[in-house]
């Protein structure tokens, strides 16, 4: 695996990590009724999984360029940090539209 390739593993997981910890608090703070809070956790959380997905869309590009992707142990743990996040981003919204129709009430 490349230095470029392992850098770009490492973003992947970074911002998908980071993403999914802000999904994490925003589900608690609507937890505690804190929506204005959760909404701005779930903004951060959009934010870093965006990127996540601008690095993931350019290696899709030169892959479909013909330039093949290094399969290793790294990028698939990236891979999976992604669908893991991606899990997280719609448990965090269902919840939260839950938790705020609770409040409501």
């Amino acid at each position: 695996m490349t230095e470029e390739m392992e850098l770009i593993c490492f973003q992947l997981i970074a911002n998908s990590g980071a993403a999914k910890s802000s999904f994490v608090e925003a589900i608690q703070l609507a937890k505690k009724g804190s929506f204005e809070d959760a909404n701005a956790k779930l903004v951060e959380a959009e934010e870093a999984f965006v990127e996540a997905h601008k690095i993931h869309a350019e290696l899709i590009q030169k892959e479909a360029g013909g330039e093949k992707t290094e399969f290793s142990l790294l990028f698939m743990h990236a891979e999976d940090q992604m669908a893991s996040t991606e899990i997280v981003q719609l448990l965090a919204k269902e919840l939260i539209e839950l938790y705020c129709d609770k409040y409501a009430q």
